[in-house]
């Protein structure tokens, strides 16, 4: 579709551009997925690049959504976001949301662009030359941010990129056509700079998410964009005959051990390792060594206090252990490559058969994570003012790996997001049954009376009853004065949440929980699930388990730790 061009390169242009982005690679997503056999054949190169972008895009819209909302407010300033806020977000973004060596590869190109993006302070816009210096910096701090550069690569792709935009005069229009035309000359060399590329028919796949990135820059520029059908965009590049991607020969891809395998012929690391990290530059040097040392595919991005680390080990934990030494590990993500992967030995074994049925359940914390999982779901953790993607999602129904799905997003405001995921999902021949269940305790209720050996339409309407028949609220604390459905509130105060809506207001957490459960069990209940957050104080759960005991004979109580699950407790009667 047609975009509205933007002149110059300025925060409208950034949130174009992101959202373009989104689009292209969720249109090349698959295929780029299915030419992945670079560092490591394990076919997700494609929905990692989409996540990553996803995750940029958020940020950068919650920016202008920060400013619509707060337009006129003593605390934001009027008008829309400058440069630099919107080009700050996109990096944050993507940093926060990096998923594997490409998505943290794309995370560092943005960063880097976002440097020289944001250099003019408040200046509203970049002409030309600025777009230029950008790209240039984003190529040289990726490629400084691997430990062991390869040509044929998204880095090559990425300096050829940004030679290109150098050697071009004009606005930024004229300079991400010719950022664009240099990508796809170099994306059509990878396989001669790569034998396993060569061997397999394929560009590099990386590469290829670059050309989609940067087709998306020259429709911000121009309105349209370039190469969206999916094809590698041979009119620009060139591709010769035997460089064309094969589908019978991407259905069948290299030997695994020409590309997985390292030069003594053993097999790859068994693990990609993934976190955000909390840390000092010097420590980050220190752990570049160690990692280095520990495994291979080592990506360390970011700067300012906040890294993303990726590498790919035998030695999990010790690469974990790396990062607590280092500074705070967080968002620590553990990905085997299991049987099914090409990364493992000679391929004999087949691949894994799915399972009839899963449930994927959205989690605020990591204690309720680890009671979802043990009860067989497959759970995605939500931190705090950080909720989860649709491709996010979509991801975690493939990894359930089933032919049936059950998803509780367990969030009001999650439902319109989970609904996307859900059928994105379906058209990749999964059926997904979306239960719209608003909280952690309607999930726990619907997971109570799950059977997998029943009908699929029976086993979905009993979990949903369930679900509906499940009260829920929440104690929180006030973030700031505010109206509510009790009153005004004041920032700190103690506020009491039933079923959404603030119900009462006060200064002490467990009074405040003690009167929520009151007014709940006044219209009856069998069941009372109490989940604890690490900020509830001591005492607390005991105190609510002692009044149920005393006023309500029939009534039984379940006490669960959530963990860092952004609400004080959140309760359930059923």
């Amino acid at each position: 579709m047609a975009q509205v061009p933007q002149t110059f390169f300025d925060a409208l242009a950034v949130r174009t551009w992101c959202g373009l982005t989104l689009a292209a690679l969720g249109r090349a997503r698959e295929e780029i997925d299915a030419i992945n056999v670079y560092p490591v054949a394990d076919g997700d190169t494609g929905t990692n690049l989409y996540l990553t972008a996803e995750s940029a895009a958020t940020a950068v819209e919650a920016v202008f959504a920060g400013y619509e909302a707060g337009s006129g407010a003593a605390s934001v300033p009027a008008g829309k976001p400058s440069l630099a806020d919107a080009a700050r977000a996109m990096a944050h973004g993507a940093l926060i949301g990096a998923r594997g060596n490409s998505g943290t590869i794309l995370a560092q190109l943005l960063r880097g662009m976002a440097q020289v993006l944001a250099a003019g302070g408040e200046t509203s816009h970049a002409d030309g030359d600025g777009l230029s210096l950008a790209l240039r910096h984003a190529a040289d701090s990726a490629r400084q941010a691997v430990a062991h550069p390869v040509e044929g690569t998204v880095l090559s792709v990425a300096s050829a990129a940004a030679d290109a935009a150098e050697e071009a005069e004009g606005d930024c229009g004229t300079v991400a056509r010719a950022a664009y035309r240099g990508a796809c000359v170099a994306l059509a060399a990878t396989p001669g700079q790569l034998a396993v590329l060569e061997h397999a028919g394929v560009v590099d796949a990386g590469g290829r998410g670059l050309v989609a990135v940067l087709a998306a820059l020259v429709g911000t520029f121009t309105g349209e964009v370039p190469g969206l059908s999916g094809a590698v965009p041979v009119a620009h590049a060139r591709v010769e005959p035997a460089h064309v991607v094969d589908p019978a020969r991407v259905a069948d891809p290299a030997p695994v051990e020409d590309c997985a395998d390292g030069p003594d012929g053993e097999g790859g690391p068994a693990f990609e390792v993934i976190y955000l990290l909390e840390a000092e530059d010097a420590a980050v040097v220190r752990l570049r060594r160690r990692l280095d040392a520990l495994g291979d595919s080592l990506v360390v991005v970011g700067g300012d206090g906040l890294w993303n680390v990726h590498v790919h080990v035998d030695d999990a934990g010790a690469a974990v252990e790396a990062g607590v030494e280092a500074g705070r590990p967080y968002r620590i993500r553990i990905t085997h490559f299991g049987v099914d992967d090409a990364h493992t030995r000679g391929g004999e074994r087949p691949p894994r058969e799915r399972v009839q049925r899963a449930v994927v359940a959205v989690v605020p914390g990591e204690g309720l994570a680890g009671l979802y999982t043990e009860a067989g779901a497959t759970a995605v953790l939500a931190r705090p003012g950080e909720p989860p993607a649709s491709g996010e999602l979509v991801e975690a129904v493939r990894r359930a790996h089933a032919r049936e799905v059950v998803l509780l997003p367990n969030d009001a405001d999650l439902r319109h997001t989970a609904a996307a995921a859900a059928e994105q999902a379906r058209t990749e021949g999964i059926r997904v049954a979306l239960i719209p269940t608003r909280s952690a305790v309607q999930g726990i209720a619907a997971l109570a009376v799950h059977e997998p050996d029943r009908r699929f339409d029976e086993d979905v309407v009993s979990m949903t009853s369930a679900a509906g028949a499940t009260r829920y609220a929440e104690v929180t604390v006030a973030e700031r004065q505010s109206w509510t459905m009790a009153g005004i509130c004041q920032a700190g105060d103690v506020l009491g949440l039933i079923d959404g809506d603030v119900a009462v207001i006060g200064a002490d957490v467990t009074a405040a929980a003690e009167t929520v459960l009151n007014r709940m069990l006044a219209a009856g209940g069998e069941l009372v699930t109490l989940v604890l957050g690490d900020e509830a104080p001591e005492g607390v759960a005991e105190h609510l388990e002692s009044r149920v005991r005393e006023a309500y004979l029939a009534v039984d109580t379940v006490v669960y730790r959530g963990g860092r699950q952004g609400a004080l407790l959140l309760i359930g009667v059923e």
